[in-house]
């Protein structure tokens, strides 16, 4: 199999997974969470990230839209809390546009095209993407199954 399908398929798997943990957390806690790190802005984190890793330098970032919902450590109040159906509409986006965004990646380059990730190969770099959003997800999930959710389904690979 070639590394970038490969890379499709988990990044499509991540965000299936969160799709469901978002669609099932429980909507009286998703304005809620500890300080600045509301459960909404977890989500929102970690979709804005994979979003941006997924370009092969930062100046080839195009933000989904305005807001910083992406920052978990700052509490803004002039930012608008994202709904489920916000995160998820983002979900949708980078869903859609994953597969066109990994083929455009240079993996051969010793660079991951990010200033504060130096001496990072860009297929470093995107395996680091993906195990952050799986970071990300994971927490969600655990928020979601400690306060009633069943259980969130592994998806081991979605291909496309």
């Amino acid at each position: 199999m070639e590394i970038k399908q490969a890379l499709k398929g988990q990044y499509r798997a991540g965000l299936s997974m969160l799709r469901q943990t978002v669609t099932d957390f429980p909507d009286q806690l998703w304005n809620e969470g500890m300080g600045p790190r509301k459960n909404w802005k977890i989500a929102g984190h970690a979709l804005f990230y994979t979003h941006l890793y997924a370009m092969q330098r930062e100046e080839d970032f195009k933000p989904w839209r305005e807001g910083e919902f992406h920052d978990l450590w700052e509490d803004k109040p002039d930012s608008p809390d994202l709904s489920k159906e916000e995160i998820l509409e983002y979900c949708d986006f980078i869903d859609a546009n994953i597969g066109d965004w990994i083929d455009r990646l240079d993996l051969e380059s010793p660079e991951s095209g990010f200033s504060w990730y130096p001496n990072i190969a860009k297929l470093d770099h995107q395996i680091l993407n993906i195990r952050h959003l799986a970071g990300h997800m994971g927490q969600l999930a655990e928020l979601a199954m400690t306060n009633g959710v069943d259980e969130i389904k592994w998806c081991t690979r979605v291909p496309r």
